[in-house]
């Protein structure tokens, strides 16, 4: 069956706010809300990424599909993940980028359905945003890597999420936005509040400029890269911006997304490595 080059459908961007755009991840003071973000539903046009998918690169768009099949099954061990997954992710992402260091920091899982009963998985996030400013991932930086930081951000690095179907995407895909078409203006700095730190990502406001892509029905033996912050600041995409998103083409009795995703940082020796 011959695919369709698009599809309409509605993704939740931020509704402007005033003051500074917040969100309690554990309990807030007392009197305060968890959050005073609120979203603004737009409809848009995404493109199928399927019928161009290795056009994508990281420095032209912001994202890139990659074939990267893993033997890895335990995605619900806690220990497993650290112990073998995430050292995988990192020699996939510096093969791929040319990298000479890779540091994997963090990870999420997501399923809807088991998120319910288990506080450690999340449910897909059906709000377009990006994970780090350009604040946040050079502390981000000095938080992971204290004692090396100064030096390493002297030369070029990235946060790259490699995102892992774990077992085929039928509902809740991804949406990503082409880096070369956010405007600045589109990117709203807002706090993410934990215990003992603050965190700081983008929320973002729609404009009709956005260049929408999704890759329907992505394998577990395909890996989405996303660029979540760049420190070059020579024209190529810097960020890109994602959410998940209903898909009107999913069957009515899809099973709940299973995914996981890998933050890490990405440095290299070469001042401005080849497109990746």
């Amino acid at each position: 069956m011959p695919q369709s080059s698009h599809i309409e459908a509605t993704l939740n961007f931020l509704r402007p706010v005033a003051g500074r755009p917040a969100r309690y991840v554990t309990d807030p003071p007392p009197g305060v809300p968890r959050t005073n973000i609120e979203s603004e539903p737009h409809r848009v046009t995404i493109e199928n990424g399927r019928l161009r998918e290795h056009s994508f690169t990281l420095d032209a768009h912001g994202f890139a599909l990659l074939r990267a099949p893993t033997r890895f099954t335990d995605f619900y061990d806690e220990d497993a993940i650290r112990d073998r997954y995430l050292p995988e992710v990192e020699a996939v992402l510096k093969q791929a980028l040319g990298a000479s260091r890779v540091v994997a920091f963090d990870h999420n899982v997501r399923n809807a359905r088991r998120a319910a009963i288990d506080a450690a998985l999340r449910e897909p996030a059906k709000r377009v945003h990006n994970d780090y400013t350009y604040r946040s991932a050079p502390q981000r930086v000095r938080d992971v890597l204290p004692e090396e930081a100064e030096r390493l951000l002297t030369r070029r690095f990235a946060i790259v999420n490699l995102w892992r179907p774990i077992a085929p995407v039928l509902e809740s895909p991804l949406a990503l936005a082409e880096g070369l078409s956010i405007a600045e203006r589109d990117l709203v700095a807002s706090d993410l509040i934990y215990a003992g730190r603050i965190g700081e990502t983008f929320s973002v406001t729609w404009n009709p400029a956005h260049r929408w892509v999704y890759f329907p029905h992505q394998q577990p033996e395909e890996a989405l890269l996303i660029k979540c912050y760049d420190s070059a600041i020579d024209g190529r995409a810097r960020l890109s911006a994602h959410g998940a998103f209903d898909d009107p083409t999913s069957p009515p009795d899809a099973p709940p997304r299973e995914s996981i995703e890998v933050r890490t940082l990405v440095f290299w020796d070469a001042e401005h490595p080849a497109d990746a």
